[in-house]
């Protein structure tokens, strides 16, 4: 099988990981038709619905990698859409929350294919800042699927019911990976495959802990995706509740997704000239002073115009950061990984997913009404993760880990 030029090959990985961001974002504006029908008495709890499926996402991640360094990438990759599949296919039937979301992080599991293979595959295809730079154009052709999901979400929830979204998914899965499967060869070769065993995962564990850099960059990774995922879980609310614009919520998140487009578009340009570390180091301290901003704004003009404007403004500057900064902390870690980047993926999107749900959750629940916890809580992400950035350079005359 003839492998696809650069431009399919970036188009198919950025279509496999749209089919994750549109799990997420299309079922934001069926949020309030799903607490109705599910938990009229609770409906804070729907928001659940997004977070379980980052969970499963965090789930797989942790196994998928090592899956795909001992069988290869293509059979895992595959093998994880049929697992997806079921969890759509359990979603649409779902009578009750509880099951709806034991069906979302079903879901999460199949989904986390895309996350780590696919990182594994650029991996194995391209090194260091162009690894980066490939990965920033996934980034800039995936989030236009994020800005037009809401849209179809609404549609698709106004025409047959927010059941129906989950049909969607399967449809939308089902084209990108045949796609996939017809026209991508296999990345990793039977020789350079490792096998599925306790003892080298442990060890290559230990060798991932050890480098600082790697887990610099994955701690920094739970604090942007944290961010993210607390900005998904509350912004339908506050569009909803403290603007009265929940009827025009996808069109404005429509524009909002244009700052993770400009992040990515930016951060192609700027990792080639500037480098890795100093364009995360920048983005952080730019969304931190915005955010804190944003607070003193929030505070005196709680639902007025200039208020809105700015948590719009502030929203897309958080997609924005989405796309400077989780490319350029892939890159980092995976710079010494060599033959275990799956593994190493997989550790760092397990623990960076894992970890963020632990971060968003609270700051969902907390919905008061206002975007004021949401904003309070970005703030706090990106102040601790600004403080991280100094190290992930790596110490002078530290070996690379031994493999």
């Amino acid at each position: 099988m003839a492998a696809p030029r650069h431009g399919e090959f970036v188009a198919m990985l950025a279509m496999l990981f749209a089919s994750v961001a549109l799990s997420i974002d299309a079922m934001l504006p069926a949020l309030p038709a799903i607490a109705a029908a599910l938990s009229p008495e609770t409906p804070n709890l729907a928001q659940l619905v997004v977070t379980s499926f980052v969970l499963g996402l965090g789930l797989g991640t942790l196994v998928t990698g090592p899956l795909s360094d001992a069988f290869g990438r293509k059979r895992v990759l595959v093998g994880c859409a049929g697992l997806y599949a079921l969890g759509a296919g359990l979603s649409f039937l779902a009578p009750s929350l509880e099951l709806l979301l034991a069906a979302r992080v079903l879901m999460g599991l199949g989904g986390a294919g895309p996350r780590a293979v696919g990182m594994a595959l650029v991996r194995d295809l391209y090194k260091g800042r162009e690894m980066a730079r490939v990965v920033s154009l996934v980034m800039t052709v995936f989030t236009l699927v994020p800005a037009v999901a809401p849209l179809i979400g609404q549609g698709v929830t106004q025409l047959a019911g927010w059941r129906a979204v989950f049909l969607l998914f399967m449809a939308f899965q089902a084209c990108v990976i045949t796609w996939f499967a017809l026209r991508q060869a296999e990345t990793l070769p039977p020789e350079r495959r490792r096998p599925l065993a306790l003892a080298p995962l442990v060890r290559a564990g230990r060798i991932f802990a050890r480098d600082r850099v790697a887990v610099t960059s994955t701690l920094a990774q739970v604090l942007s995706s944290g961010s993210l995922f607390a900005l998904l879980s509350s912004v339908q609310p506050v569009f909803q509740h403290q603007f009265d614009a929940a009827a025009s919520f996808p069109l404005w998140f429509a524009m909002m997704t244009l700052g993770g487009v400009g992040g990515s578009i930016a951060n192609t340009r700027l990792v080639m000239r500037h480098g890795m570390r100093r364009v995360v180091t920048a983005t952080y301290a730019g969304m931190l002073t915005l955010s804190l901003l944003s607070l003193v704004v929030l505070s005196a003009d709680s639902g007025g115009p200039l208020s809105f404007a700015l948590f719009v403004l502030w929203s897309a500057a958080l997609l924005g950061v989405i796309g400077l900064t989780l490319g350029n902390l892939t890159a980092l870690a995976m710079e010494d990984m060599g033959a275990m980047a799956g593994f190493a993926a997989s550790l760092m999107s397990a623990f960076g997913t894992m970890g963020a749900v632990v971060l968003a959750v609270p700051v969902g629940q907390s919905f008061d009404g206002t975007g004021t916890p949401l904003v309070v809580g970005v703030t706090l992400f990106m102040a601790l993760a600004l403080g991280l950035t100094p190290r992930l350079r790596k110490p002078q005359g530290a070996p690379p880990p031994q493999q």
